[in-house]
């Protein structure tokens, strides 16, 4: 078990499967029957309350991508897509690390080092600004270095 912040969109979604999930359970009525042995308070259940199967998230997003038109994706492919867009928007891999529950950073940086390159040109640019580059100082995409 871990605490995971959501952006406001997440809550607003979560809140409003909420109760949608209330209305369901009303119209199951007696139906409405989890297994003994399966946790209370489960985000994501069948119309009886019961656990959905786990393969179940992989073929909603099978079918709103069909619906969609684009390329299929699965779940674990989300998750990359979070790191990928964290990193291109500046967040530390120690955060990014956490928010996946991964147990290292080291895991991190090497998954998803192929988004590195833009957060290293962020980064030059941030030190051009620092270190107050004029215009005319160059073209800050002309120049490549190697380090070693």
């Amino acid at each position: 078990m871990r605490t995971v912040s959501l952006p406001k969109r997440c809550v607003a979604a979560l809140s409003a499967h909420k109760v949608t999930q209330a209305q369901e359970r009303t119209v199951a009525g007696n139906k409405w029957r989890p297994l003994p042995q399966q946790p209370s308070g489960l985000i994501f259940t069948t119309a009886t309350g019961r656990a959905t199967d786990p393969r179940g998230p992989n073929r909603m997003l099978t079918v709103l991508c069909r619906n969609a038109e684009i390329r299929r994706v699965r779940v674990h492919d989300l998750r990359h897509t979070c790191a990928s867009l964290l990193l291109a928007q500046g967040v530390d891999a120690r955060t990014i690390m956490e928010t996946l529950g991964q147990s290292t950073i080291t895991m991190t940086l090497d998954t998803y080092a192929h988004v590195m390159h833009t957060t290293l040109r962020a980064a030059a640019d941030r030190m051009d600004d620092a270190l107050g580059l004029d215009e005319e100082d160059g073209d800050e995409d002309a120049v490549s270095l190697a380090a070693g």
